[in-house]
């Protein structure tokens, strides 16, 4: 059954479309950070239109092509789309556009309000500015306002806080999601990897979310094997574990998720979402 989306940046008392000129020369904003892009915001059809990918991985979404079409997902939420077709698909759902997603300069571009409501964000117009912002993670009833990481290396390490939103908000999900059942402690397990006993485990990074006051409200670490032992040693060991420190409980985690937090946060960091807060490496 489709489902039509009616006027997806209809401007509201404060939120009046500007002129076609004015917006060609806008910026966008997502989270309170700018986000850079080598193709920037216009209008068509008094609708904003905005770069798919630059947008989508700003809200923390994933981007993957295939043929001619493309596919967002965060979280529970997947939507397809396919360039110059009024047409979209958002969890299963046909819904009907009212602004085309076109190519230009090589770029997809999209209708901003779609793209943002689609991920519970809000949208705003001000000062040549397009402001994009999304609601804070609440773990516990406490509204997250920063993720710290941690990670050491042989001598020294880099503690780092992300404040995107978005981001923050993708991180967590993803690490509730890909945990797997649950699972006793290791017998070795520390920052350092121990190369004297088979199957223990070394901390590969330590996410913190805290609260508007520094406090940390869930903290997960994530452990890798050691693999400096013959295969048949550690055969009945898992490669990933996940240790929620506030329970103190421990899982088994995909090298999938891994490999996806790693972009994330990769992507934050260049997308000006982090800051170094400290860094010991030697």
């Amino acid at each position: 059954m489709k489902k039509i989306i009616p006027g997806l940046f209809l401007a509201a008392a404060v939120l009046v479309s500007p002129p076609a000129a004015h917006a060609a020369s806008s910026h966008i904003k997502v989270d309170g950070a700018a986000v850079a892009s080598d193709v920037k915001p216009e209008m068509k059809n008094n609708r904003t239109m905005v770069p798919l990918r630059v947008i989508s991985e700003n809200l923390g979404a994933a981007v993957d092509w295939s043929h001619s079409e493309v596919t967002l997902t965060k979280n529970k939420m997947k939507v397809i789309l396919k360039a110059n077709s009024a047409t979209a698909v958002k969890n299963g759902e046909e819904v009907q556009l009212d602004s085309k997603p076109y190519v230009k300069n090589n770029r997809v571009l999209v209708p901003l309000r779609f793209i943002a409501e689609t991920f519970g964000c809000t949208v705003g117009y001000s000062n040549s500015t397009v402001t994009v912002d999304s609601p804070p993670l609440v773990i516990n009833d406490i509204a997250i306002k920063t993720l710290q990481t941690e990670y050491h290396m042989t001598m020294g390490g880099v503690v780092e806080q992300i404040n995107g939103n978005s981001y923050i908000d993708s991180v967590y999900k993803l690490m509730d999601s890909g945990k797997g059942q649950k699972v006793d402690a290791p017998a070795s397990f520390a920052w350092r990897a121990n190369i004297d006993v088979p199957g223990s485990y070394y901390k590969n990074k330590q996410y913190d979310f805290l609260d508007s006051k520094g406090s940390s409200v869930k903290r997960y670490d994530v452990y890798t094997l050691v693999e400096a032992f013959p295969a048949e040693d550690l055969k009945g060991f898992a490669k990933v574990l996940i240790h929620d420190a506030k329970s103190d409980q421990w899982y088994l985690f995909s090298e999938t998720a891994v490999n996806s937090l790693a972009k994330l946060t990769d992507s934050a960091s260049s997308n000006g979402y982090s800051k170094v807060i400290s860094n010991t490496v030697v």
